[in-house]
Order: structure tokens, then sequence, then C-alpha cells
């Protein structure tokens, strides 16, 4: 999971940085927001955490720069403490919000649940669920038709599908649907993912060369479209 931090203080990017690592998630450092938002446009991230009062760009800016092009998950930073801060926080598109002094520790804890809730917080999918795009996911039998026809998907496959079908319209990063598919502890090469999708879209689009079902967001990752025809 690759993570972007973007604080002007070397210290509380340095302690976070080797936290976070120490935890397995592959950690980017900004000091200002022209840098982070350079850094966010040319790399796929899985979750931002800003520092509100940073120079010349601050939190918030980047915050609504962020949620024009993407819904990556957002933790704000800051020494304000007044209500009004973080609700304007949070009204922007912001997932959490910690107050400094904060324990590294707690922002870990705080990294995972917004991972999780992120992941998880769309409604389950029903027993079995037709897309206008011709798609039927049957989560009892595990099956999977395309205009009535079964298509045969490997376990792996199936997880990677119903994760962008519970999600549609959604970008999912690589780093995300290989937590959904193989857990935080995955320790390989998250592009094994592009292996998995260009499979699914050999066995579900018409085209695959030009899929109209798993889209290519560049930079960023995959999103489900579920009106468009295989």
């Amino acid at each position: 999971m690759r993570i972007l931090l973007v604080d002007d203080e070397k210290k509380i990017t340095t302690v976070l940085k080797a936290y976070l690592q120490q935890e397995g998630f592959q950690v980017s450092t900004a000091i200002n927001g022209l840098v982070a938002i350079t850094m966010f446009k040319e790399n796929p991230y899985d979750l931002l955490i800003l520092d509100l009062m940073l120079p010349g760009m601050s939190g918030t800016e980047i915050c609504r720069e962020v949620r024009k092009i993407s819904s990556v998950p957002i933790i704000m930073l800051t020494a304000k403490v007044e209500e009004e801060d973080r609700i304007e926080g949070l009204s922007i598109g912001a997932d959490d919000y910690i107050t400094k002094p904060f324990s590294p520790r707690e922002v870990v804890a705080r990294v995972r649940a917004v991972l999780r809730r992120v992941n998880n917080e769309t409604t389950p999918l029903a027993d079995v669920i037709s897309y206008d795009n011709g798609l039927t996911i049957d989560n009892i039998q595990y099956e999977i038709k395309l205009h009535d026809q079964e298509i045969s998907l490997t376990p792996t496959e199936f997880k990677i599908l119903g994760a962008l079908a519970k999600h549609p319209g959604r970008v999912l990063s690589r780093g995300q649907l290989v937590e959904i598919v193989q857990g935080h502890n995955f320790e390989g090469d998250d592009r094994v993912i592009d292996a998995h999708i260009k499979k699914i879209r050999q066995k579900i689009e018409i085209t695959p060369s030009e899929p109209k079902i798993i889209l290519t967001v560049y930079g960023m990752g995959y999103k489900f479209n579920p009106n468009a025809g295989g």
C-alpha cells in the first residue's frame, strides 16, 4: 500500500515514515502542496496524509484539488483544535482528522482504520446481482455470467472483479485490490494485479484490447463500468 505524506516539518515526516514503513507501507514524502500535487498525478497512492498548514498551498487546497480527480482516502494533520476547522476539512472530502501533537502509533492505527472503512463502506453485494452491461455475479455459487453465458474465473479473478463491481464507477488502485485479494501482509509486486485484470478482460470483454467493463484510469488504477456492454 502506497502512502503520500505531506508535511513541511522534517521531524514529523521522518518519524511517521519510519513507523509506517515498519508496518509494511510504502511511503513517499513531500514538503509543500505543489510538489504533492505533482507526485500524486504521476504516481498511484492508496492514501494521503496532509498537514493542514503548509507553505504556499494549504492542506485544504490540496484536498480540494485531489478530490477533483480521485476518491483516495485523505487524513488531515493539524495543530488547530477549533471545531470549525475540523468540520471544514471533513466537508471538503477528508476521511479523518488528527490533531497535533499525536502519537505515531495513533496515526498508524488511523491509517489502518480508514483503509478498512473505505474498502468496506459500500452496501454488501446481494446474493445475485445483474448489471446493465450484461454481467451477472452470483456470490453464493461464485459464478459469473455474461449475457447468460457462464464465465470461468479463478478465485483471485473472482475477488478482483467482485471488489471492482462492489464500487461501481470508483477507482481502486492496485494496492487496494492487492489488500482486498491478498491481505495487508502481501509482499510481492502489486503490478501482479495488471496480469489478473488482463485475464479477466480476456474472459468478459468482447474486445479485450478496448475494454468497456473494466476501465483503466492511468496512473490511478481500475474502475468497473456497470453500464457499457462487454
